[in-house]
């Protein structure tokens, strides 16, 4: 049984197009019925990902990839489908949320470790973990109002990373902190190759998953256009940018 089954999965959302800015608008277009335009973000998409793969999903922007992992997380609903999970799940997509700004950086870690599921016998161990992993020892007793953007964000990836969870869901997650930060996020990612952890990269850095991923899955329109190596799909991936890369479209930009 896989560990992760997505099983025609549809996903879209409504765009408005009418914004009335002042009150003699509003009343007029009382009666009339909103226009909106339909977004299908995944078009029936059907994905098995086997248990301890560390799999690479690639494509332009708005192609599916962070609606298909937040699917699969359970933050959003899909419209039609299902989607199947093995095992305990851990979602790296946006760091940080759940914090709350007026407690410090210990009492947030603190809290989420619990949402997470931290085991009890270690679990204050993993909250100073964390703390380390991020690098705010200093800021431990800081409100979190007081940090910024890029350290509440390392923050949030660092608390995580210390679940112990048999399938992990990454989004872009290597844009988070410096240099020095970036290069422990890929020692840990080692890691998890070697733990025979179950991982879902998306990302826009071909090196990494080059890198990491045994499997890549291409998007293109709420839709798997591809599926293999990387060395298999990564081609696909680039020839798909260059055909998108047409005159017209370089007249436009």
């Amino acid at each position: 049984m896989p560990a992760i089954g997505v099983y025609g999965v549809h996903k879209t959302f409504r765009i408005p197009h009418e914004r009335h800015t002042t009150l003699t608008e509003r009343v007029l277009n009382v009666f009339r019925p909103p226009r909106y335009e339909r977004f299908a973000a995944l078009a029936g998409v059907d994905l098995e990902i086997e248990a301890g793969a560390f799999v690479g999903v690639i494509g332009r922007n708005g192609s599916g990839k962070s609606t298909l992992l937040k699917v699969i997380a359970g933050l959003l609903v899909p419209d039609a489908g299902c989607v199947r999970v093995e095992g305990s799940m851990c979602e790296l997509l946006e760091l940080g949320l759940g914090f709350s700004p007026e407690l410090t950086v210990y009492e947030n870690v603190t809290l989420y470790a619990a949402v997470l599921g931290y085991p009890r016998r270690d679990g204050q161990a993993r909250v100073e973990r964390a703390i380390a992993f991020a690098e705010l020892e200093r800021f431990r007793d800081a409100k979190l109002k007081s940090l910024s953007t890029g350290m509440v964000m390392r923050l949030g990836f660092a608390t995580a990373l210390q679940a112990d969870s048999d399938v992990i869901l990454l989004d872009e997650i290597l844009a988070v902190g410096d240099e020095e930060f970036q290069r422990k996020c890929l020692a840990t990612f080692i890691e998890f190759r070697k733990r025979h952890k179950t991982v879902v990269l998306v990302s826009h850095d071909l090196a990494d998953v080059r890198r990491f991923c045994d499997r890549v899955v291409l998007f293109d329109a709420g839709r798997v256009v591809a599926t293999g190596t990387p060395a298999e799909v990564i081609p696909r991936y680039l020839q798909l940018i260059g055909t998108a890369a047409s005159p017209e479209a370089a007249a436009v930009d």
